[in-house]
C-alpha cells in the first residue's frame, strides 16, 4: 500500500493526560480501526481517572495555524471536533473548516467530563449552536448534551430521544446520533436520526464504572468510517460495535484508581500476546 492510499482523519479537540479520552482516545482509535491520524489540540487539560485539575486554553491564533498546517499538506477525508471550551476557539474552528471546505465533519459536542467536571463555558453553547452546528454532517449528543443545547430536561424514553433529535437536526446538523448511555435498562440505545429515517442500535449495557473516553472514542470511530468512504448508516453501526466491544474488556486494563479508560486495542492486543 502506498502511503498516499491510508485515509486521514482529523481531531480537533483537547488533550488528556491521561491518555483515556480527548486527543489521546482520538488517536487511538483512528490507530485501531486502520485510519491516519493528524489533531489540532485545542485545550490542555491536566486530568486522570479521578477528574480535571486544570485546563489550559491554547490560543485562537494557535489553533488556526495548526489546522492550516494540517490542511495545507494532508488530504482530510473526515473531521471529528471535540471538547471546544471557548467562544472564540468555536469560531476559530469554524473559519479553518471553510477556509479549508472541510465537508465531513463529526462533533462531539463535550460539555461535562465523566468524572463531572465542566468542559464548556455558558456562553460557549450559543456560539457552538450557531457557528458549529450548522456544519455538522453528524452530531453525537448524549442525553445530557442534548438537553442542554435544546434548554430542556434529558429524554427518559426512546420517542424523547427521537423527538429531541429532530429537534437538534432543525439547528443545521445533517443527521444526530442520540446517545443512550446515560439511561437505564439492560440495552444501551443509540438511535440515528437522518433524512433517511431512524435508526435503533442497540447493545448490552455493561456493568462497569471504567468508561472514560467514550463519548470521543465513538464519535473518532464514526470518523474513521467516513474517512474510508463508509455511508453514514455503516459508520454509525461499526463504531456503535467497536465502542461496545472497547467497554466490555475495560475492566482488564487496571488503569487508575476512578473511572478508568475503555479498551481501544481490545481487539489488537490479544493478537500480539498470542503465541506465534
Amino acid at each position: 500500500m502506498s502511503a498516499s492510499a491510508a485515509p486521514i482523519a482529523l481531531t480537533i479537540a483537547g488533550s488528556d493526560s491521561s491518555g483515556g479520552a480527548g486527543i489521546q482516545a482520538d488517536l487511538k482509535t483512528f490507530s485501531a480501526l486502520g485510519v491516519y491520524g493528524a489533531s489540532v489540540i485545542t485545550a490542555l487539560t491536566a486530568q486522570n481517572t479521578l477528574g480535571v485539575t486544570a485546563i489550559h486554553d491554547v490560543p485562537d491564533a494557535f489553533i488556526a495555524a495548526q489546522m492550516d498546517a494540517v490542511f495545507t499538506d494532508l488530504d482530510v477525508k473526515a473531521v471529528k471536533i471535540g471538547m471546544l471550551s471557548r467562544p472564540d476557539a468555536i469560531r476559530a474552528v469554524e473559519s479553518g473548516l471553510a477556509r479549508h471546505k472541510a465537508h465531513t465533519v463529526v462533533l462531539d459536542p463535550v460539555m461535562v467530563a465523566a468524572s463531572g467536571a465542566k468542559l464548556l463555558t455558558d456562553d460557549a453553547v450559543a456560539t457552538l449552536k450557531a457557528h458549529l452546528l450548522p456544519r455538522a454532517t453528524l452530531l453525537t449528543p448524549n442525553l445530557p448534551e442534548a438537553a442542554a443545547l435544546l434548554a430542556c430536561d434529558p429524554a427518559t424514553t426512546e420517542a424523547e430521544m427521537t423527538r429531541q433529535g429532530e429537534a437538534l437536526m432543525k439547528l443545521g446538523p445533517e443527521a444526530v446520533l442520540m446517545k443512550g448511555g446515560h439511561g437505564e435498562g439492560a440495552e444501551s440505545v443509540d438511535i440515528l436520526i437522518s433524512s433517511s429515517g431512524l435508526t435503533r442500535l442497540p447493545a448490552p449495557r455493561h456493568a462497569t464504572r471504567n468508561t472514560h473516553g467514550t463519548g470521543c472514542t465513538l464519535s473518532s470511530a464514526i470518523a474513521t468510517g467516513l474517512a474510508r468512504g463508509l455511508a453514514l448508516e455503516e459508520a454509525v453501526a461499526q463504531a456503535k460495535a467497536y465502542i461496545n466491544g472497547a467497554i466490555a474488556v475495560a475492566d482488564t486494563l487496571h488503569i487508575g484508581h476512578g473511572h478508568g479508560p475503555v479498551h481501544h486495542f481490545h481487539a489488537l492486543w490479544p493478537l500480539l500476546a498470542s503465541p506465534r
